[in-house]
């Protein structure tokens, strides 16, 4: 195991080495919302599957009505789900709605509101040009196209356009199982009266709402104590429930009370690093352990909240996204400008909770606070932006070009 300080590109590179989904299964299409699709989706039928109306009205020969006003005979109706049985020729209409199929020897639609309807005849006061108001058949798909990708979400959209292919299952890739532990002897949950020397649990809930949002689903291990037995409980539950990924928080540093690391090696666990260049966050654990045939994803994270949920959106999002079968899941720097000096920075590339606006120029300007502890989740829900500073980026000033992680639309 490295015992450097890795660069933050280089941990993630690591971080997301062979990431990919699982397996595959399929869900019917009321339960995939959300989900993402493992293959490609052709369309089973033809939408619409014939010549439809695009509105209430009456079904013409675009011949008959070149000039107007003229009074059609009325033979009949076309509802929706109620085709009219015969043929419009010369001299005849068929009324019309929207949907219905177009009948034979009709080319056109009239809206109503353009004739004058009288018993068992129409006539027609507007002219329309031929096809006026028809859909065609496979206006919006054939049969065998594809229309939906491997690796998208279904979305409302997608999910809409699945069930009009006539899909009434999809296939998805399924869901990564990420196990959450909040180790901490001082930790209680929400709720409860903390005692003199303990604080309240917070990082557990922001982190499984990033796993959930990224596509996985949770096995909340609870709070485990500073204790061996209790960890090693804990984290054999995860392996035994079938976990893809283990996510730690708190206890992945190295002082006389960070048993994670231990406690896994002894489970048999191997690492890759156990710090980033990366503040605020610097412990990061990333390794793996094969139970029962299976390996076993693991990640370490700093207890502090602001570190865990910084380390969450840079690390955490994109593998669990990978895991999943999803394109992408980080977030992607911006172009901003400072809005203030700023020192030069050490050998930890930087992530400053920041306020932003538009100046006059439309630009994204940024100024992070003045106090950038990671323990403050107050000021991370304040801010705007993370601001990245590169590690041995030089004094910058204000004015100068930067980037940014959006927390919110601007």
């Amino acid at each position: 195991m490295r015992t450097d300080l890795v660069p933050a590109a280089e941990a993630l590179s690591i971080i997301l080495q062979g990431a990919a989904p699982a397996g595959e299964e399929t869900v019917a299409i009321g339960e995939a919302a959300g989900r993402i699709l493992s293959r490609d989706l052709t369309a089973l039928r033809t939408q619409p599957p014939f010549p439809s109306s695009a509105m209430d009205g009456y079904a013409v020969r675009g011949a008959d009505i070149a000039s107007v006003p003229v009074k059609l005979v009325l033979i009949g109706e076309s509802a929706a789900g109620s085709a009219f049985p015969g043929s419009v020729a010369s001299g005849q209409a068929v009324r019309i709605f929207t949907g219905a199929p177009v009948p034979k020897g009709a080319d056109t639609v009239v809206m109503q509101e353009n004739t004058r309807a009288e018993p068992g005849s129409v006539t027609i006061l507007v002219t329309a040009a031929t096809g006026k108001s028809v859909r065609k058949a496979g206006l919006d798909f054939q049969r065998g196209d594809t229309l939906l990708s491997a690796g998208f979400v279904l979305d409302p959209q997608r999910l809409s356009l699945a069930a009009s292919m006539n899909h009434a299952s999809v296939p998805v890739w399924r869901k990564p199982f990420v196990a959450i532990a909040s180790t901490g002897s001082e930790l209680r949950l929400p709720g409860a009266e903390p005692g003199p020397d303990q604080i309240i649990a917070s990082n557990g809930f922001g982190l499984a709402a990033i796993v959930r949002r990224s596509g996985g689903e949770v096995l909340d291990l609870g709070i485990v104590r500073d204790d061996r037995s209790a960890l090693t409980a804990a984290f054999t539950r995860a392996l035994e429930r079938g976990a893809d990924l283990l996510l730690t928080l708190g206890g992945a540093s190295v002082g006389d009370h960070d048993l994670v690391l231990p406690v896994l090696r002894d489970l048999g666990a191997t690492f890759h690093f156990s710090k980033i260049a990366l503040r605020p966050g610097k412990p990061l654990l990333a390794g793996e352990i094969v139970h029962g045939g299976r390996t076993v994803r693991i990640l370490g994270l700093a207890g502090n909240p602001v570190s865990s949920l910084v380390a969450g959106n840079v690390f955490v999002a994109p593998l669990v996204a990978a895991m999943a079968g999803r394109n992408s899941g980080r977030s992607h720097p911006v172009p901003a400008v400072l809005g203030c000096d700023l020192p030069a920075n050490d050998e930890r590339q930087d992530y400053l909770r920041a306020s932003a606006s538009r100046n006059r120029e439309g630009q994204l300007e940024v100024t992070p606070f003045g106090v950038q502890d990671s323990s403050m989740l107050a000021a991370l829900v304040r801010a705007d932006v993370l601001l990245v500073r590169p590690a041995g980026a030089g004094p910058a000033r204000a004015g100068d070009p930067c980037s940014v992680i959006l927390l919110r639309e601007i």
